[in-house]
């Protein structure tokens, strides 16, 4: 008789998420479980902390119950078992469903565990290969290791995808580095807004239109001065314009 082979773990999350494809959209949801040891419930499944769990506390199945607000698209679960300090505790059987409420939840993946320490990466997809979207996940414990009656799982995630932008696709920022200045600095992006509008203005003369000439202030002026009359940005202080119409 052959030994079924040990589940493998999955990529860190974080991994995911450094990669600007995905989004965890867990604290969107509202999470209830079927039955908890107290200090052992939703705070410990969502603390970010591999060495806390939730403990169940009834009879199977063991549910965990994550409610939106709204329809949401759903692209991966992420589930960590350890099966080296949970053993008998660690889920063996999982089901996942999904619906709109309780009373029409439809199973879209069973998974059979051996022995998992790790993440496991649940993808929640149509028949069309999509990201699904739904106003509810459910994930059901129907049996753990050693016949356990109880259950252990340390963090659960929920993944939605990041849409493209709709003006064209650009590089990720996959680095720690790029990413600290994957965002425009907004003093930057204000003072661009005031140039555009400055320069668009026109002065109606006679039946025709003349462009508005533009003049800075005497940018020999000192700092200070200059900075009181036009603003201070990431490239230091900049002078006001003021409109000239003759």
């Amino acid at each position: 008789m052959t030994t079924p082979n040990k589940t493998p773990p999955g990529a860190d999350p974080k991994q995911l998420e450094r990669t600007g494809t995905v989004r965890e959209i867990g604290s969107q949801a509202v999470w209830s479980l079927s039955s908890c040891k107290p200090g052992f419930g939703v705070d410990q499944l969502r603390d970010d902390n591999l060495e806390t769990y939730w403990q169940s506390d009834g009879s199977q199945p063991h549910l965990v119950n994550i409610q939106f607000r709204r329809k949401t698209t759903v692209k991966t679960l992420c589930i960590y078992a350890d099966y080296k300090s949970d053993e008998s505790y660690t889920p063996s059987k999982i089901s996942v469903r999904v619906g709109n409420n309780f009373h029409n939840l439809q199973e879209v993946r069973q998974l059979e565990l051996v022995e998992p320490s790790g993440w496991i990466h649940v993808p929640l997809t149509d028949t069309h290969k999509k990201p699904i979207r739904t106003f509810m996940i459910q994930i059901a414990v129907l049996a753990n290791h050693q016949n356990g009656r109880d259950t252990h799982m340390r963090q659960i995630k929920v993944y939605t995808p990041v849409e493209e932008s709709s003006i064209g696709k650009f590089p990720r920022c996959t680095t720690i580095d790029f990413m600290m200045y994957r965002s425009i600095r907004m003093d930057v992006a204000f003072h661009a807004m005031d140039l555009v509008s400055w320069s668009s203005k026109i002065h109606h003369k006679g039946n025709g239109f003349s462009p508005v000439k533009m003049k800075a202030k005497d940018l020999s002026a000192p700092r200070k001065e200059r900075s009181k009359e036009g603003g201070e940005g990431v490239f230091g202080s900049y002078p006001q314009l003021s409109c000239d119409a003759s």
